[in-house]
């Protein structure tokens, strides 16, 4: 599955999260049997081209997340998780927060 993450930089092991208007990058994730397979990072959303994204995981659930939504992506948020690994450290054990409506 893929994940999008709106981050701080390029580099997959010191990189953090940030709310999505502030983040000069985005990390893409591609998370299979329990472990992130691969990260790649893009600029803005659009680099990627129209591909199916699962989920986005933000920084606040008071962040823009309708358009994702609408995307058919699920809506995740952090609650202390900062880098990719934290992240995706708790998305493994289920302890980020769902973002709906």
């Amino acid at each position: 599955m893929l994940i999008w993450i709106p981050v701080d930089g390029d580099d997959a092991k010191l990189s953090k999260i940030m709310p999505q208007y502030e983040a000069t990058q985005w990390a893409l994730l591609d998370f299979d049997a329990g472990e992130v397979k691969s990260v790649k990072f893009y600029a803005n959303r659009e680099e990627l081209g129209g591909e199916w994204v699962d989920f986005i995981i933000l920084k606040t659930k008071f962040e823009n997340y309708i358009d994702f939504m609408n995307e058919g992506m699920m809506c995740l948020c952090v609650r202390e998780e900062e880098t990719i690994e934290d992240i995706m450290t708790a998305f493994k054990f289920k302890e980020l927060d769902e973002i709906g409506l």
